[in-house]
């Protein structure tokens, strides 16, 4: 209890533990007597009033109480966010492995196994199109590169200890920005994907993809809603170019036939219709003996003249490469056993070691082999 007393002594302050008085000038009122001059009489009144002692330790109550508030939401946000990240860093190790192993396979030059109902032979024709290719750099090198780098700054932000003084809002800012670019491409590559390839299917393909947008939408819920807002500007300019820099690309690669860019043929087998002589099947024979071989395309008429030269019975023991076995259409790049070669032109010959372009004519194809025509 604080006692408030009007005195005639100087004013002044005092504090002390059990009570506060407080001293304050005096007020002076005038009484008057009768027939009496007027005097000056000091007038005391206490007051009695209840205040608040120890007021610093109290504010320093509410500051600490406020401090420890705000440390509980921030390890509240703290563990939302790393949990948002640890997905991310899941997400991208699958991402990772997938790719690691798509790049190993291109290149090796290895054959793809295409699970989950998707075939072989489209899985594979998807894969080696031109669209594997990003301005001559395997795409799934590409992919593991991002993938990688997304998987390391998830888990470096959920242990909030990122390299090279980055703090966590700079690093938020790359992992968007990454994540953001690979949802895109993975857009653009389903819409390649359902036009250039119709009926075709890419289990891959389309893992791919699901593990993109996921990134995407975790990264989203990790930044949360403010502070992506922000950045909605910067991820549409990351969109643009990064269709534009897709586009670029595939624009300045032409498949192997630039007459037939636009062109979506199946493949078809012609038949041969001439009769094979002793001399043509004696040929064919020794072709067969010393592993020559003939590639060719569906959709050449050298190469079935060719075979016709031969006739219908010799021309089935020819070894026979057709490059296109899925057909031909826009984007497809011819087999990998022909790309191998090195193919300029069909038909083109590989006899004994020497690759040669074109229809040959049988007396040609005789000397070059070896073939000595019994007697």
């Amino acid at each position: 209890m604080a006692t408030l007393s009007f005195t005639s002594s100087p004013a002044a302050l005092l504090l002390n533990n059990n009570a506060t008085t407080y001293h304050l000038p005096r007020f002076l009122s005038i009484s008057s007597f009768p027939n009496h001059k007027s005097v000056w009489r000091p007038q005391v009144a206490l007051l009695h009033v209840k205040c608040l002692a120890n007021i610093p330790e109290k504010d320093a109550i509410l500051e600490e109480t406020e401090e420890e508030q705000n440390k509980s939401l921030s390890e509240s946000d703290s563990l939302g966010s790393i949990s948002a990240y640890t997905w991310c860093a899941g997400l991208g190790a699958l991402g990772f492995l997938e790719t690691t192993y798509l790049t190993y396979l291109k290149l090796t030059n290895s054959d793809v196994f295409c699970p989950l109902g998707s075939s072989s032979t489209s899985c594979s024709s998807i894969l080696n199109s031109q669209y594997s290719l990003l301005f001559g750099v395997p795409l799934p090198l590409i992919g593991m590169i991002a993938y990688g780098l997304v998987t390391n700054l998830a888990l470096q932000l959920a242990g909030k200890e990122l390299p090279f003084r980055v703090n966590e809002t700079n690093g938020r800012l790359i992992l968007l920005a990454t994540t953001t670019s690979m949802a895109t491409a993975s857009t653009y590559f389903l819409y390649v994907l359902s036009t250039s390839f119709p009926g075709d299917s890419c289990a891959y393909c389309l893992f791919s993809a699901l593990l993109s947008f996921g990134l995407l939408f975790t990264t989203l819920k990790a930044s949360g809603l403010r502070e992506v807002q922000n950045y909605v500007g910067l991820q549409l300019v990351l969109a643009a170019i990064v269709v534009t820099a897709l586009s670029t690309s595939y624009s300045i690669s032409s498949p192997v036939s630039t007459s037939m860019a636009d062109t979506n043929m199946p493949f078809f087998a012609t038949e041969i219709t001439t009769q094979s002589s002793p001399f043509t099947l004696s040929l064919a024979k020794h072709l067969q003996s010393i592993g020559a071989k003939m590639y060719g395309a569906f959709w050449c008429s050298h190469c079935v003249e060719q075979k016709q030269m031969f006739g219908s019975e010799a021309a089935k023991l020819l070894n026979y490469t057709e490059c296109f076995p899925d057909g031909y259409r826009t984007g497809v790049k011819i087999d990998k056993a022909c790309a191998n070669v090195g193919i300029e032109g069909f038909p083109t010959w590989v006899i004994n070691g020497q690759v040669l372009s074109g229809e040959l004519e049988l007396s040609e194809l005789a000397r070059i082999s070896g073939f000595e025509q019994p007697n």
